[in-house]
């Protein structure tokens, strides 16, 4: 398997992991590789290091400030939207239809939708992004 850090025309960054080389460039131009954030098809590889294998023959994971800095922003998103968002659980897809159409007062929420359900809202105009998980307990990181 190779990752790819991608990038769409929006700007938003994601990465992709394709089983060989020629996959991205091949199912990019099927129109298969889209944003996962805005769903343009509209994708480029960016430019990224590889991956270096120790003397061990693993690649170093090592954690760094960048990696630590990143975890916690994440963390600082998901608590800000948990403190300040109404959850709607599993009905997100259809309260924030009926938010952006007008039918229900404008307000922040959160809550679940299959990956059709959001595929469908950001078809349709409605701006929606993914909710950062949960930082891993630091006592489970290897």
């Amino acid at each position: 398997m190779i990752r790819y850090a991608l990038a769409c025309s929006a700007g938003h960054d994601f990465e992709g992991w394709f089983g060989s080389s020629g996959d991205f460039d091949d199912q990019s131009a099927r129109g298969l590789v889209s944003c996962p954030l805005c769903g343009t098809p509209d994708v480029r590889k960016q430019i990224m290091a590889p991956s270096v294998v120790t003397s061990k023959g693993k690649a170093d994971r090592t954690p760094g400030p960048s990696r630590e800095m990143m975890m916690e922003m994440v963390s600082r998103v998901r608590r800000h939207v948990e403190d300040n968002f109404d959850y709607v659980g599993d009905t997100f897809a259809r309260e924030a239809r009926a938010i952006h159409e007008g039918r229900s007062e404008e307000r922040g929420i959160y809550g679940e939708a299959t990956p059709e359900e959001a595929r469908a809202l950001l078809e349709d105009g409605v701006p929606v992004a993914p909710l950062p998980p949960s930082p891993p307990d630091p006592q489970d990181l290897n």
